[in-house]
């Protein structure tokens, strides 16, 4: 029986890569790193190569994400037929929801505002400032990360909403949840919005030029789900008209966001570069490893995958 060719395009520790070999043995070749001929060549690729060089990879069986989303995988034609797809979710909760946790603090304390003024050297105050536990929370996505940042913000005294694809029994750090249908409704009662819905056709511009008008006037909206969840034209009009309080954008549309964009300059913005995930948080890293490395052996045991991605949906 012939090895499986298992190509790593992820930026693995040399233990890490360790465990992968060890949970492969004898059943695997692997191959480190980007190689465009291994890619072709490949049963299985953990890691998110560029979707255009799939189009050739004819044997490929499994493709283990490393991200959480897998909306460019989806797509009609991208991944051969055969091919089983998973993702890491799971593994980004603790970095992005902190994340999301120092946007929000940031601008409920005036420190894009005050970050500004001392590079100017200018000893000024910002003006008022907000406690979260004065604040009603709307977490729009309540799987690994919007649940994380739930409970951090239910811990800190908030009263929490949430909204989700469909109603399940209410978790303790939430006091009362919703669908989407019911944003235009409800998102009027938030002092904090927060995103991490998954992308797709049915969140694209799900905050809209209606429901950014529906917002409280010093409402806060932090993004760490998909850029185009927001309507950009419509988001940059209430920031610079005070039709909302401010933005943590740490995902954009477009992206990246380009340089002369104006968003850039807004005291009420503050902008990340897609990085609330991504593996700078080393126990990121380590859960993927654990995810791919269990997938991994039950790959080459002939049993179910988890983390499966549905791919009609992406998630």
């Amino acid at each position: 029986m012939s090895r499986l060719e298992v190509c790593v395009l992820t930026p693995f520790t040399e233990r890490q890569k360790e465990l992968l070999k060890t949970v492969g043995g004898e059943a695997c070749s692997f191959h480190f790193g980007p190689d465009t001929e291994m890619l072709k060549a490949a049963d299985v690729i953990i890691g998110n190569p560029d979707p255009a060089m799939l189009k050739e990879a004819a044997h490929l069986q499994w493709l283990q994400l490393t991200s959480a989303g897998a909306d460019p995988y989806v797509k009609p034609g991208v991944l051969p037929e055969q091919t089983r797809l998973t993702n890491a979710s799971g593994a980004y909760g603790v970095s992005v929801s902190d994340h999301m946790m120092a946007m929000t603090y940031a601008l409920l304390r005036n420190f894009n505002y005050y970050s500004r003024r001392q590079k100017e050297h200018r000893w000024q105050p910002g003006g008022a400032v907000r406690s979260i536990e004065e604040c009603t929370v709307l977490v729009m996505g309540l799987g690994d990360i919007g649940s994380r940042y739930a409970r951090q913000m239910k811990a800190l005294g908030a009263k929490v909403l949430g909204i989700r694809r469909t109603l399940r029994e209410l978790p303790p750090y939430i006091d009362a949840q919703y669908t989407l249908d019911d944003l235009a409704d409800i998102v009027g009662q938030a002092d904090i919005i927060a995103n991490v819905l998954p992308g797709g056709p049915a969140t694209e511009h799900v905050i809209s030029r209606e429901i950014i008008a529906r917002m409280k006037p010093d409402a806060v909206l932090i993004n760490a789900g998909r850029g185009n969840a927001i309507d950009p034209a419509a988001l940059k009009e209430a920031l610079k008209e005070g039709r909302i309080g401010g933005a943590g954008l740490d995902v954009t549309e477009p992206e990246p966001l380009p340089a002369d964009d104006e968003l850039w300059d807004y005291d009420n913005v503050i902008i990340t570069p897609h990085v609330a995930g991504q593996f700078y948080l080393a126990s990121t890293l380590e859960r993927i490893t654990q995810i791919a490395a269990a997938n991994l052996a039950a790959f080459t045991a002939g049993e179910p995958l988890t983390h499966v991605v549905n791919k009609v949906h992406g998630y």
